[in-house]
Parts: C-alpha cells; sequence; structure tokens
C-alpha cells in the first residue's frame, strides 16, 4: 500500500551523521512538524540537525489527505464541552496561524494548492444535530461559517457546516521544498537514522542507531513521543484509517469541496488535479479503527472502497493506503517542553487528524520557545484545564490498555504453539514455551520475531492489509522482520531462531 503522495520517484539524498557532533538544536523526524520547526530554526541561524529513522514523510504526513482547513469535522464543538471559550479560541488561533504560515509558504515558492469549501456534513437527523452543535461552536470561535441543506454531494445530506476558502495540497510537495530549504540555510538531514534516547542536559546526548551526538536542545516530532518521560503514551489514542484515490468513469464529475461526515464510519472526501491534465482524482478516506484491535484491516480498507463504488459508480482505485494518528484523550495537542526534559526536550503530539495545520501551529510555539519567544495561544494551550469527562477518559483508556493486554495472554495461553509455517500473507502468534511467537510469510518469506511489542510488552497484532505487526496497546508498529515502523518503541523485536519456533 503506497499512498498516492509517496508514489513518486524524487529521491533527497541524506547527509553524512558526524557521531560526536554538537548542534544547537536535534530535530527527531521528518515529517512536517519536523521539517517546519527545523527550518524556523535555521532561518534564525541555529546550527540545526534533522534524523528520520526511515525517509521524508514515511509516517503520517506522507499519508495525509492534505486538509488545510480551520473547519476539522466536530472538533471545536466536542473542545467546548471541555474547555472554556478562550481555550477552544486559543485552539483556532493556533490552527489560524498553522494556516497562514503554510500557504505564505506555498505561495512564496510557487507550489500549487486549490482552494476550497469544506464541509461537515450529516447525513442522518441524529447527525443534523451534530451538525448544528459544531456551527454554534465555530460562530462562537469567530469562524465566518454557513449553514447549508445542500453541499453538493451525491447522495442525501441532512444538512452540512460550510466554510469557504480553505485548501488542499500535495503534502511531499511542501516536504520536498522544506528538504532543500532547511540544507540552504545550513541544517543537516540525516535518513536511517533512528532516536533511540536522550540524557543529560546542556548540552543533551542523543543516541541514535548510527551513534550518538549533543545538542542543546532535543524535538521530538515523531507522531508520539518516543521518550516516556510525562507517559504521552497513556494519553493518546492511536487511531488508523484508510485513503483511497479514484478515477472517475465517463462523465462523473468529483464533488467540487473538501467533505467530513459526522457520522461514523468517517467518510472524508476531496478532489486531487493530477498535474492538471485529465479529470482530477476522488480522494476518499475513513474506516478508521483503534490500531491492532481490527479483525481483519483489510475488511475496513475493502468497506471503504466498497462506499465509494456505490455512491461513484464505476471509480476505479489507482491508490490504497493507510495512516496512523493520535488524538489525546483530552482532545487538545500536546505541544512545548517534555517533562523531566530540564527544559531542554520538546515535543508535539495528539494532531487528532488535523495535522496539516496543527503541526505548523507546534512548529510556531516550539521554536518560540527554544528562541526565547512568546505566543499567547500557545501559552493559554500551555495553561489549559480540562472538565471532568476528560479524565475519566483517561482511566478509560488505560483500564481498557490493561484489560486489553490481559485479554491477549489469556488467548495465548490456550493457543498451540505453532507446527507449520503461515500461508501466504498471514501471521499468527503462538508460543514457543511462554514466550509469544509472531510468525509471517509474505512474498514466500517466512518470519519469526518475538511476539511482544519492545514498548511495554503488549501482544502484537497481524495487520493483513499492510503486512505489519501491530501493537494494540499504544501503536507500535514492525515489519514481518521485526523492524520498527512507527510508534513509541525504539527497538526492534528479536528474531526467534528456527528450533524456537514451537513444536
Amino acid at each position: 500500500m503506497t499512498s498516492l503522495w509517496l508514489d513518486r520517484k524524487t529521491e533527497f539524498p541524506s547527509d553524512e551523521f558526524m557521531p560526536g557532533k554538537t548542534y544547537d538544536t536535534v530535530v527527531a523526524g521528518a515529517g512536517l512538524t519536523g521539517l517546519v520547526t527545523a527550518l524556523l530554526l535555521a532561518r534564525s541561524g541555529q546550527n540545526v540537525l534533522v534524523l528520520e529513522a526511515r525517509h521524508p514523510a514515511a509516517v503520517t504526513t506522507g499519508n495525509t489527505t492534505a486538509k488545510v482547513t480551520l473547519l476539522q469535522g466536530t472538533v471545536l464543538s466536542q473542545l467546548s464541552r471541555q474547555y472554556s471559550p478562550r481555550v477552544v479560541n486559543a485552539y483556532v488561533e493556533m490552527n489560524r496561524e498553522g494556516q497562514s504560515w503554510l500557504l505564505r509558504y506555498l505561495d512564496s515558492n510557487n507550489l500549487p494548492y486549490q482552494r476550497r469549501t469544506a464541509y461537515t456534513y450529516a447525513t442522518t437527523p441524529e447527525g443534523a444535530e451534530k451538525v448544528r452543535m459544531e456551527f454554534t461552536a465555530a460562530t462562537s470561535a469567530g469562524l465566518d461559517v454557513d449553514y447549508v441543506r445542500t453541499a453538493g454531494l451525491p447522495f442525501h445530506v441532512s444538512g452540512a457546516v460550510s466554510l469557504a476558502d480553505q485548501a488542499q495540497i500535495n503534502p511531499l510537495d511542501v516536504i520536498e521544498t522544506l528538504l532543500r530549504d532547511v540544507k540552504s540555510h545550513g541544517g543537516t538531514i540525516v535518513g536511517n537514522a533512528r532516536v533511540t534516547g536522550a540524557s543529560g542536559s546542556d548540552p543533551v546526548t542523543v543516541e541514535t542507531s548510527l551513534g550518538a551526538v549533543k545538542a542543546k536542545s532535543v524535538v521530538l516530532a515523531t507522531g508520539t513521543p518516543i521518550l516516556d518521560r510525562g507517559m504521552y503514551f497513556a494519553k493518546l489514542k492511536p487511531q488508523r484509517s484508510y485513503a483511497a484515490a479514484l478515477e472517475m468513469p465517463g462523465s462523473m464529475q468529483v464533488p467540487e469541496g473538501m467533505y467530513l461526515s459526522v457520522e461514523q464510519p468517517t467518510r472524508s472526501l476531496r478532489d486531487y488535479p493530477v498535474d492538471g491534465a485529465g479529470k482530477p482524482l476522488l480522494l476518499v478516506g475513513g474506516s478508521g479503527h483503534a490500531v491492532g484491535k481490527a479483525d481483519s484491516e483489510q475488511a475496513h480498507l475493502d468497506d471503504l472502497l466498497n462506499w465509494a463504488q456505490t455512491h461513484f459508480p464505476g471509480a476505479r482505485p489507482t491508490h490504497t493506503w493507510s495512516a496512523q494518528d493520535y488524538q489525546a484523550i483530552n482532545l487538545m495537542p500536546f505541544f512545548g517542553k517534555l517533562p523531566r526534559g530540564h527544559g531542554d526536550i520538546f515535543f508535539a503530539t495528539g494532531y487528532n487528524k488535523w495535522g496539516m495545520t496543527n503541526s505548523v501551529g507546534a512548529s510556531i510555539g516550539i521554536s518560540a520557545d527554544i528562541l526565547g519567544g512568546q505566543i499567547p495561544w500557545a501559552d493559554t494551550i500551555h495553561r489549559r484545564i480540562s472538565a471532568p469527562p476528560a479524565a475519566a477518559s483517561a482511566v478509560g483508556l488505560n483500564a481498557g490498555v490493561a484489560a486489553t493486554l490481559a485479554k491477549d495472554w489469556g488467548k495465548l495461553l490456550k493457543h498451540p504453539t505453532a507446527d507449520a509455517a503461515p500461508m501466504e500473507g498471514t501471521g499468527v502468534v503462538t508460543r514457543s514455551g511462554m514466550q509469544p511467537v509472531a510468525t509471517s510469510t509474505v512474498n514466500g518469506k517466512t518470519c519469526a520475531v518475538s511476539g511482544r511489542c519492545t514498548h511495554l510488552g503488549g501482544i502484537l497484532h497481524w495487520n493483513d492489509a499492510e503486512k505489519t505487526w501491530d501493537c494494540p496497546l499504544h501503536g507500535s508498529r514492525f515489519t514481518p522482520e521485526g523492524q520498527n515502523l512507527e510508534g513509541p518503541a525504539t527497538t526492534p523485536l528479536a528474531k526467534v531462531p528456527e528450533s524456537g519456533q514451537g513444536s
């Protein structure tokens, strides 16, 4: 599964890693958050090193639907139930500043993007009530929204909120330009360099898969923090969702707006002009679920494609992919100084699927902190106080994690040890004595690795859509061979000798 954005031949050469060298700031992660932060710091004259565990935009940024909008489903009405208007307004200002910065950057670099009206729509009377609540919350937050009965979709809509003059982008256009821009300002960018730890202060020692470097400041732009200080893994819900690009048949037209449903499973739509030639593609997204907890990830993707075929008959998929996002239990992104980081380690996480604006806003906030600036909306978000439901959500989330771990171990104890290789494209977790063993066969190659996540020991789940091992506790993911893909885990799965694959 390769996204529409990542299906391009452009390669960006990695700089040389210099063990022992000291930098002003080391940024872990070359997605939108990491590269915007790196550019802002490099422009200020800092000596910046960006370390990317795989390749730029490998994770969320390269798999987004790339809507740059202040209308974000039902986010504002949900935030309004937990926070004061002052805090909700600060969230809007963070996203407004992120959106403005990104669009100015696109304009200044002659990068294409499309202005579109964004819609949050409902298809049921119950959904229409949620839409009205979002309209009220958005109006209170100063957004120039409208309530409309139609939205230009080829199916019934019970009501929708609309916000004109929003935008959609190709995120890889931005990433490739940021990479060049950071380097032009003296920054260093190294790929295939996984950050595994950070210790000490003034300077911080940053441990990586290639060796150690030192820095006055460290920024964790890794989706979810790879350091457990502050226990943010326990404050986030890792979510996986799916997307597809489709060619329209005959005279069928792609809807002209950007759309998101309030009903579940979520349905997201936008268009994508293909280099100005031919008809635009339709991008659909949704069918999300908690990471590692679906009976079949492929079934979720199939459900999305079936929905698209029902409403756009004859549409032909050109690309399918999925993405991982982290929802903060109190729905507000976390960014700033990492607890117990001596004021030298910064992080950003919990964008709740709205990373195109939240990530840039977080980058602006982090850069201001490092450079000694102050931003009112950032100060307000840092000092926010959640309503009691957020605390209850945290308790429920972590009780669910414990229950999942207990249930998975219970299943494993009843499972016989493996006696044969899994069928092609499948994986199974069995036992070798009391040790979980994750065995899979992909492209004719059978691999056996530890079935326990290297983060906190969760029993892994086979992802049948992407042929990966996913952890249902906190969202770490691994290749069939055990190499890290994403999540809080920083070490690979141990390989299991053939003699240890059961009896």
